[in-house]
């Protein structure tokens, strides 16, 4: 008899893998379910919490629902931008020009 650990079989090597691939899957198949359950425990209870308040709610403020129990995507502001004079625009273009020629010099 040959001394030392025993071959390993390759079928019996994936028979493992597909085994602990199986137990992973089961494993996340259980976690989506859970997250679902809790999922749908959170939505009664803001629905409870809507109708609890009822009208007293901005509309602005709450999230709209649709008759799925999904939440709305919120409105999306506009950004508001700041507007440079020309004169401004001006200064910063000169003085960009000048970094910008500062810098051929060093690199020189």
């Amino acid at each position: 008899m040959p001394r030392g650990r025993p071959r390993k079989d390759s079928t019996d090597v994936l028979i493992k893998s597909a085994e602990f691939i199986g137990w992973a899957l089961g494993g996340i198949e259980r976690e989506i379910l859970e997250t679902r359950q809790r999922l749908s425990a959170l939505t009664a209870q803001a629905n409870q919490l809507r109708a609890r308040v009822g009208g007293k709610i901005a509309r602005g403020a709450a999230s709209a629902s649709s008759a799925d129990g999904e939440t709305a995507a919120p409105a999306v502001r506009k950004r508001r931008r700041r507007r440079m004079s020309p004169e401004a625009r001006k200064r910063m273009s000169e003085m960009m020009k000048k970094r910008w020629a500062e810098r051929r010099k060093a690199a020189k």
